[in-house]
């Protein structure tokens, strides 16, 4: 049995095929309006992985841009499956953890806790992919995400962040001296742009990771998984290594994260 799952974005599209239980090779494709973005990467997905129409039984479509397909795709049994559904299965299965906070890192944030029969979204935030293209715009004159990314890797955080031990010197114990006491509290005239495209992308990354901790601690879990567009951010392990190393947490980035939801939407039972 061949299920296509479809997760809609503003303008993005990922889509992944589920054949007898495995997941086939993801693609996601750009478009600039979602219907465009979904006929075109069904339309390609099925031309690249060598399927006709009559080889695929059925369609689960998630994301903010479904609510844009009223009727069912070329024909075939179409089903709308709840976005944070299709992100807590996602996550759990590219994780192949039984219970975790799976963090959908996009535009913006959602954190969803999943497993042993609970999948509940928590909340969110409206930090995430779409508040580095926002002030990277602004601030660095850049409005593409990957030359935002890029420009970061060359920055030093240490020409921007205020640390603890930029107030204190001694630790307490507990707080180490390179822990960020206010981000953006050291700018100077002086910062690069590579320096401020460096404190924008670990501002972001500090906060969704706080927010991961709370949301882990209300549940008393420890394992936390990051999928989502910013789950390709190349240092992301190191980004989040100092929250994990703080907070007793595990943060786990699976192979092809960003296309976890998408794979939620096919395994769903909608």
């Amino acid at each position: 049995m061949n299920v296509i799952g479809i997760d809609v974005g503003g303008s993005t599209t990922k889509i992944v095929c589920v054949s007898n239980g495995k997941m086939l090779s993801p693609m996601q494709v750009k478009a600039t309006d979602p219907l465009t973005s979904v006929y075109g990467a069904f339309g390609k997905y099925l031309s690249e992985e060598g399927l006709t129409l009559e080889d695929i039984d059925r369609i689960k479509v998630t994301g903010v841009g479904s609510t844009y397909i009223r009727d069912g795709l070329y024909g075939i049994p179409t089903d709308k499956v709840n976005e944070f559904t299709s992100i807590g299965l996602g996550g759990l299965k590219m994780s192949g953890l039984d219970h975790a906070i799976i963090v959908s890192m996009g535009t913006g944030t959602a954190f969803v806790e999943a497993g042993n029969g609970i999948n509940r979204h928590m909340g969110g935030t409206g930090v995430g992919g779409g508040t580095l293209l926002g002030l990277g715009s602004k601030l660095l004159d850049v409005r593409n995400y990957d030359s935002i990314v890029e420009m970061s890797l060359k920055g030093d955080l240490d020409n921007v962040d205020l640390y603890v031990g930029d107030l204190s010197k001694t630790e307490d114990g507990y707080m180490p001296s390179k822990v960020t006491a206010a981000n953006f509290g050291k700018v100077t005239d002086f910062s690069t742009k590579e320096d401020i495209a460096a404190g924008l992308v670990n501002m972001v990354f500090q906060t969704v990771g706080m927010m991961s901790v709370f949301a882990a601690q209300t549940v008393g879990l420890k394992d936390i998984v990051l999928i989502g567009n910013l789950s390709k951010v190349p240092n992301i392990r190191e980004l989040f290594r100092q929250v994990e190393d703080l907070h007793g947490v595990r943060f786990h980035v699976p192979e092809f994260a960003e296309y976890a939801t998408a794979l939620g939407a096919a395994l769903s039972d909608r």
